[in-house]
């Protein structure tokens, strides 16, 4: 038997890097390294620069894993507590709007996304601020313990309060503040459904300022937007939860009482009628007046079939307590 003999080509053995070898290796490492930092620091300025709060949401544990720098800028609290306790977040929403953004939040475990929820915070500093938050659970996350929620806060206060003036300015009388005639309607025929679908009273009044001609004749226009002014402050004066008192024209307003029975509206009624009657104004060169109203007031019959008939009852009574020597209540 002849011994094997080793071949050089069968097996080979490992040499060791050279020094060479092993500096280059690393020098790679280091400038691995430099590379990952470099990118840690760009990520962590694009965050810093964000004017919006990025987070992601444990959907197991119940905690934040993760919040961007403009947390504390936009919710003025410390970014470390709410990592520490999902409560500080709890905390911070507004608490009529706690339910809904809490289960919105737990939602996106079912639904995979939501888009624009909308809910108020309290900031540290005691500011109530809107938030619109865009959440969804993150693909391709490797998590040991379930899904993670990711998404993105904005602060959309002055949106909100843009929407709110041009709803406002839409829906309210320049002069008076008191709601326009289009708003004023559109309310008071959807009121005049919901009262005939339930069966519930319902109550229309329209007043007229008496003699308002004669106001702007003598003493001028602006002295007589002055009045339309004071009139209106009046009649938000006496207004219950869930009433609604409008400019309809010129010097006319009204007046839709929900729930109100004949008795209760005739009551509210002579009451705007007092205010009214209670005003004084001076006008240019010292001269001193006071104005009164004519007011019709009606309520929901069975027989009614659309809120034309209240309104012609009304307007009826109202020309009624003119024709009668105005400043008085008539019941149509």
């Amino acid at each position: 038997m002849y011994p094997l003999k080793q071949r050089s080509d069968l097996v080979t053995e490992t040499e060791p890097p050279t020094e060479t070898q092993a500096r280059l290796g690393l020098m790679h490492a280091r400038a691995e390294v430099a590379r990952l930092r470099e990118r840690e620091q760009l990520f962590s300025t694009l965050m810093g620069a964000v004017n919006a709060v990025l987070w992601a949401f444990d959907g197991q544990s119940r905690r934040m894993v993760y919040v961007s720098p403009a947390y504390e800028r936009i919710f003025g609290r410390s970014a470390a507590l709410l990592l520490a306790d999902f409560d500080e977040w709890r905390n911070s929403v507004y608490p009529d709007d706690l339910e809904y953004a809490e289960q919105s939040l737990y939602d996106v475990l079912e639904l995979g996304a939501i888009e624009g929820r909308e809910y108020r915070i309290i900031r540290g500093d005691g500011q109530l601020r809107w938030i619109s938050d865009k959440c969804f659970v993150a693909q391709g996350v490797d998590h040991e313990r379930g899904s993670i929620v990711v998404g993105i806060a904005e602060d959309i206060t002055e949106k909100k309060q843009l929407e709110g003036e041009l709803q406002r300015l839409a829906t309210t009388d320049v002069l008076t503040q008191s709601s326009n005639r289009r708003h004023f309607f559109e309310c008071a025929h959807r009121e005049f459904e919901l009262a005939r679908q339930y069966a519930t009273p319902l109550a229309f009044q329209l007043l007229d300022i008496d003699d308002f001609k004669r106001i702007n004749d003598n003493y001028g226009h602006p002295m007589g937007d002055q009045v339309l002014q004071r009139v209106a402050q009046c009649g938000a004066a006496v207004l219950r939860r869930g009433d609604l008192f409008g400019r309809i024209g010129g010097e006319e307003f009204a007046l839709l009482l929900p729930g109100c029975k004949p008795d209760l509206a005739e009551q509210i009624g002579e009451r705007l009628q007092r205010e009214v009657q209670r005003l004084s104004f001076t006008a240019p060169g010292g001269k001193r007046f006071s104005v009164t109203i004519s007011l019709g007031v009606t309520y929901l019959k069975a027989e009614d079939a659309d809120l034309s008939a209240m309104f012609a009852r009304a307007d009826a009574a109202m020309y009624t307590a003119k024709r009668l020597g105005k400043n008085q209540v008539i019941v149509g």
